[in-house]
């Protein structure tokens, strides 16, 4: 079965899209797999369809699964690769530099700064509002805000931070990331018992020019370039514990984010997208998937 796709990427975070406006590609956790496979597929931390959404508040829905097959509400660096593939595309009039797009966590409005050619150079997503309460994460933890909370596990007691984007995030701060258990503790704490959905682990540092030095691991991927729900996630943990203010640069391994937590309590995150490279993939017979 032959698939056309485009491979995108936000600060390193990857993702197949799939163009799918009619709405006709039912891809299997299985099929998802083999085209994130570096190694047999594609190769990336996600799959994206393009669809039409049935929303009327949005022209277009970004239907997103993660590298395992599973679904996601959100993905900030998948959002802003979204709305580069709708400009890029001609998907959008030439002289819209607004949208909001449609995802599994509700909508999101997006803003853009094309470049001489038309193209899109940066995007701002509103991100929303963070969710704090613990069982709304959804988590054990009790409270309106979950900070600094102990976590015990196989590897030693870990204080967390909960943050949901609306895709749930514990932060945990440390002294060096470079240093981070992010292989050893990540997997681990995105499947304890106290987040049934399991959970993102992000792993940080204020510097002492206020920029947040963060590395993360994705639930149902593994450890990422970039993040950007884990980016807003962490910026609000920043500001709630009193280690930042309401606006900070993000700095993950595959580059910067500029993110704001604003006066109406919506988060903010700007940022780039690429275009990789286009193609056409053959699905194996035994990856099911159907169109």
């Amino acid at each position: 079965m032959n698939l056309e796709f485009t491979k995108m990427t936000g600060l390193g975070n990857d993702f197949v899209f799939i163009e799918d406006t009619a709405n006709e590609w039912q891809l299997t956790p299985e099929a998802v797999e083999w085209l994130c496979d570096r190694n047999f597929g594609v190769g990336a931390d996600g799959v994206i369809l393009v669809r039409t959404s049935e929303d009327e508040g949005a022209q277009y829905y970004m239907h997103y699964f993660n590298a395992d097959g599973s679904l996601a509400e959100m993905c900030g660096n998948g959002a802003r690769c979204f709305v580069k593939y709708l400009v890029d595309h001609q998907l959008l009039a030439p002289d819209v530099n607004a949208t909001v797009i449609g995802t599994l966590g509700g909508l999101r409005p997006v803003t853009f700064i094309r470049d001489y050619a038309g193209k899109l150079s940066t995007a701002t997503v509103d991100m929303g509002e963070p969710i704090l309460a613990g069982a709304d994460l959804p988590s054990t933890f009790t409270g309106q805000q979950v900070i600094d909370q102990p976590l015990e596990t196989t590897e030693g007691t870990f204080a967390v931070t909960c943050v949901a984007m609306p895709n749930p995030h514990a932060i945990i701060w440390i002294d060096d990331v470079d240093d981070a258990p992010v292989n050893t503790v990540g997997p681990i704490i995105e499947r304890h018992e106290a987040f049934p959905n399991g959970t993102n682990v992000e792993f940080a540092h204020v510097s002492k020019d206020g920029t947040i030095h963060l590395r993360v691991w994705e639930r149902g991927v593994g450890e990422t370039l970039a993040c950007g729900t884990g980016a807003c996630a962490t910026l609000v943990a920043a500001a709630l514990g009193d280690r930042s203010g309401r606006q900070a640069t993000i700095e993950l391994p595959g580059g910067q984010l500029e993110i704001a937590w604003d006066d109406n309590d919506h988060v903010l995150m700007t940022g780039s997208a690429a275009e990789v490279f286009s193609g056409t993939i053959v699905l194996p017979e035994d990856e099911a998937a159907s169109c």
